[in-house]
């Protein structure tokens, strides 16, 4: 962006000004010694001619003084005056004559005239020594000389009077007043026309530097395309050379660090790792899109310029130095509200970034969502702890009993069925139990292939229902089925074997777990574009905690009641696979000690007669 510059900012002015303030300077300095010696020769040479002049003055008036003829009194007084007045010049503003007994005999005073025969009264005279001195007027304010001259009587061996002189010393300071308004006069014309000629010349310096400050504008902006003109081949010229070549090299290294800026760039935003680079501060200075997602920061103005201690939340745990020092990898814990678990998983591994030189110039820190690795990791050796579990379980009763058996107690022809009734119960459990982990095997796997046909899902679910109406009669205990169903027929196309066994499992726990005489309703309804199906039953229901977890396998809430009734665990695991092979969804709602509900969407499309013709 250009920036206008003021005239007085320019480096034009501050040349001209510097070369004007040097001159000026010279030339005050050398008027500053000249006024003051000539002011002092001026002063000094007038000091001197008054004194002389007063000399001369006294000498030539002492022969009238001298005469002592009273009756002549006035004729000598008359005689001095006129030659006062003839000896007087613009230089002397007074003059006066008193004789030995300090009478004033003569005065050019036109306004001090009556004094003449009186008492002196100036005391400047009273003594008759020679005094030369500057002081000011005390009338007009004006520097004035008081020379006091004694009058020697012509043998020269007594005073017979003084003479007192008074002359204009502010005329002399005022001619050198004038002398110097002449010299800053023409000091400053001077300066004036030096400044214009120093204005040229600077501009003939700053010209092509303006030029490169142009070019480097333009070089900001990213345009390497113009050139600076070269207007000599002196020392402005040869920078001007050096800066057009210095373009060229920077434009070239610009191409090729946008080109790695871009690759690394691409490689960065297309990386299914988050990955995160600081500065030797640990400040981070680059975060991709993936890195942001996963420390779910909105843009990188949140991040950026961050300490990574803080960003990844072990600022209490770790330091900069334990992040360089150590290698190991590193499990982050993270709540999400994005994964089905609510918590999100991942590992850092962090890396130095080292110049040749050896100096640690930051770290890198590369980010992997390790949360589905370790979900199946759990998932795996619960089920492995599960399987475990629920095969040795049977087995050891198995082994108990024929133990027995094996120990003499099938001779017992009482207690002998029973050993064997409970070890072909257990036997059948280890079946069914084997049986729906193949089931679930397959359905993972994707090899179960569902049956689908059009079916009334009304009719389905009467079907199921009708069969634990008539298994009530037999049954120890008692419970009533409520139907709540919607009038209209629902068509839905799926696998009808399927969907029975998910309805009857939902079914057998809402019967195992209800009261004596408790009430199950199953409700069928419709919305715009789904079918839902509900089976809520009147049992102890399930604890908070364990609500989100009844659909994993072997899971049970109550684990002692649900094993002594014969229970694998897996039903509402299987539940959930062929629901979600039919691209529906399963759900569950309860409250403990009030009953639970179970909830079954499935995608449904209205029917519709053409469809049949």
């Amino acid at each position: 962006m250009k920036t206008k510059v003021r005239f007085v900012q320019s480096v034009n002015f501050k040349i001209a000004l510097t070369f004007i303030l040097i001159l000026l300077l010279s030339i005050e300095i050398i008027g500053a010694y000249f006024i003051r010696g000539l002011e002092r020769s001026t002063i000094n040479n007038f000091i001197m001619d008054m004194n002389t002049k007063a000399s001369n003055v006294a000498y030539m008036v002492s022969s009238e003084l001298s005469k002592q003829d009273d009756t002549d009194t006035t004729t000598t007084n008359a005689s001095i005056q006129r030659f006062l007045e003839n000896d007087n010049n613009s230089e002397i503003i007074e003059m006066r004559v008193v004789d030995e007994k300090g009478i004033l005999r003569a005065t050019t005073n036109v306004n001090d005239q009556s004094a003449i025969g009186k008492r002196n009264d100036y005391r400047d005279m009273d003594d008759f020594t020679v005094k030369s001195f500057v002081t000011v007027d005390s009338t007009t304010g004006n520097r004035v000389q008081i020379n006091v001259q004694p009058i020697q009587s012509p043998t020269g061996d007594a005073v017979i009077g003084a003479l007192y002189i008074k002359s204009n010393l502010e005329k002399e300071y005022a001619q050198i007043n004038d002398i110097a308004v002449i010299f800053i006069s023409a000091s400053l014309i001077a300066a004036f026309i030096s400044m214009i000629i120093a204005l040229f010349v600077a501009r003939s310096i700053t010209q092509p530097i303006g030029e490169m400050r142009q070019q480097a504008l333009r070089i900001a902006r990213g345009d390497y395309s113009g050139k600076v003109a070269i207007h000599a081949q002196d020392e402005l010229g040869q920078l001007a050379d050096t800066f057009n070549q210095l373009a060229e090299q920077i434009e070239e290294t610009q191409e090729a660090i946008e080109s790695e800026r871009n690759r690394l760039n691409s490689v960065l935003s297309h990386m299914t790792d988050g990955v995160i680079a600081t500065d030797r501060r640990g400040k981070v200075i680059t975060i991709n899109e993936m890195a942001l997602s996963l420390l779910d920061k909105k843009n990188e103005e949140e991040a950026i310029g961050q300490s990574i201690l803080d960003l990844l939340e072990i600022g209490e745990e770790y330091t900069l130095r334990t992040l360089l020092e150590s290698s190991n990898e590193m499990l982050l814990h993270r709540s999400s509200s994005e994964v089905e678990s609510g918590q999100l998983i991942l590992r850092v591994d962090f890396s130095m970034i080292r110049r040749d030189s050896g100096f640690i110039s930051g770290i890198v820190a590369v980010i992997h969502d390790v949360t589905e690795q370790e979900k199946t990791e759990k998932e795996r050796r619960d089920f492995v702890s599960n399987v475990s579990h629920e095969l040795r379980t049977p087995l050891t009763s198995m082994h108990s009993y024929l133990e027995a058996l094996s120990d003499g107690a099938w001779r017992d022809e009482e207690i002998a069925p029973d050993f064997l009734k409970v070890t072909l119960d257990e036997t059948d459990r280890m079946i069914r139990m084997i049986n729906d982990l193949l089931n679930l095997s397959r359905m993972d796997g994707g090899n179960a292939q569902l049956q689908k046909e059009y079916v009334n899902f009304n009719e389905l679910v009467h079907f199921v229902l009708n069969r634990f109406d008539m298994m009530v009669t037999g049954k120890e205990k008692r419970y009533v089925i409520r139907r709540d169903f919607t009038q209209r027929d629902l068509w839905v196309e799926v696998d009808a074997d399927r969907m029975i066994q998910v309805i009857d499992n939902i079914m057998n726990n809402a019967i195992k777990y209800s009261p004596d005489g408790g009430v199950i309703t199953v409700s069928l309804s419709e919305t715009h574009n789904h079918i839902l199906l509900s089976i809520r039953d009147q049992g102890m229901g399930i604890p908070k905690v364990d609500l989100a977890k009844i659909f994993t396998r072997f899971y049970r809430v109550d684990k002692a009641r649900a094993r002594k009734q014969g229970g694998t665990g897996l039903g509402l695991a299987i539940s959930r696979e062929v629901i979600k092979a039919h691209k529906g969804s399963i759900w569950a709602e309860s409250k403990e000690n009030y009953g639970s509900t179970f909830y079954i969407s499935l995608p449904y499309e209205p029917y519709e007669e053409d469809w049949w013709e």
